[in-house]
């Protein structure tokens, strides 16, 4: 995933030749090594954007298909999720999931939990506006480390593979969301998926990550990727089918920091659940939606219950500074 070239085969001449106990063996980019990143709990976290020996023997200790944890909640349970245990199927038969429902996935992003801001405002915003089964994926074991959104996105998908194998659901029938790193992890998911989901939404997905990881067009059948502070933590490029740059792609109405922008992200998307989505409109290049100068005719909705499958291109909108906050 980091761009470390050769990381494992100086392990040995580190120990050999007596050097610190914690090594530097490489970077996730060559700006500042300590930065302040936002928990999805609203916290800032010093983060030390250098890559230890440390930190490979913290990536070993996570074990992502032991410490997910799946909470499903349903009209039936709003408020308590009922948890769902991969290769136990009791688990599932005495929860409240449906295979005839359709079914959301969540991935949070750096330092989240399940009770982090992006799990309360997308839990009850997909449930008014659909009568679906919502799984939040709890990884916080590991979430203070963020290039393990991999192994959770790959966890993720065996998780589904085996939820789908033992009720029947279909691929098209799963929404996957994810935000910051976990919108990389919602990409990763889909690819490793039995068939593709119908719909992936990237929330703001963070920058400083390798390409060989990153989220892709094809990881779902419609992919669609909102960019709100692209001037920090989420990245520029388009990256789905559709990608929608709000207000040029950077300060959000109403924020006054990139932590701020990076959230409205997944706050937009929480009211297209309950609205049917915010009315963009199509540019003629990235460059074009960062100037905000985009006249072209077509339009679509940003966000939203249902894909928009076959639908692709760089959309532009403007956003209020408070709740609701479409323009239309």
């Amino acid at each position: 995933m980091l761009k470390v070239a050769g990381a494992f085969l100086i392990l040995q001449a580190v120990f050999t030749a007596g050097a610190p106990t914690d090594p530097v063996l490489g970077k996730f980019s060559e700006g500042l090594r300590y930065d302040y990143m936002e928990t999805d709990a609203g916290d800032l976290e010093l983060v030390d954007n250098w890559l230890k020996l440390s930190d490979y023997r913290s990536l070993a200790r996570f074990n992502a298909d032991q410490d997910n944890v799946y909470l499903l909640f349903t009209r039936s349970n709003p408020i308590v999720g009922q948890v769902l245990q991969i290769n136990n199927a009791a688990s599932v038969r005495s929860s409240n999931y449906s295979p005839n429902r359709r079914t959301v996935v969540l991935i949070h992003g750096f330092a989240g939990s399940a009770t982090s801001r992006f799990n309360n405002e997308l839990v009850p915003a997909f449930l008014a506006g659909d009568d679906c089964n919502v799984i939040v994926v709890d990884w916080s074991a590991g979430s203070m480390w963020g290039p393990r959104a991999k192994a959770v996105g790959q966890a993720g998908a065996r998780f589904v593979n085996w939820l789908m194998a033992q009720t029947g659901s279909n691929p098209n029938q799963f929404t996957i969301v994810g935000y910051s790193v976990g919108g990389h992890g919602a990409g990763i998911l889909g690819r490793n998926m039995n068939g593709r989901p119908s719909y992936i939404i990237a929330c703001d997905p963070a920058d400083r990550w390798d390409d060989a990881d990153v989220f892709q067009p094809n990881d779902g059948l419609y992919t669609e990727v909102i960019h709100t502070d692209i001037s920090s933590i989420g990245m520029t490029r388009a990256l789905g089918h559709v990608d929608f740059y709000p207000n040029q792609g950077t300060m959000m109405p109403g924020c006054l920091t990139n932590f701020c922008n990076h959230e409205m992200s997944f706050r937009y998307i929480a009211e297209s659940m309950r609205t049917g989505g915010f009315l963009s409109r199509r540019c003629p290049t990235i460059h074009a939606a960062i100037a905000g100068n985009c006249q072209l005719a077509e339009t679509i909705n940003m966000g939203g219950i249902l894909p928009k499958t076959g639908r692709s291109g760089i959309f532009f909108l403007r956003t209020r500074a408070f709740s609701p906050f479409s323009q239309g």
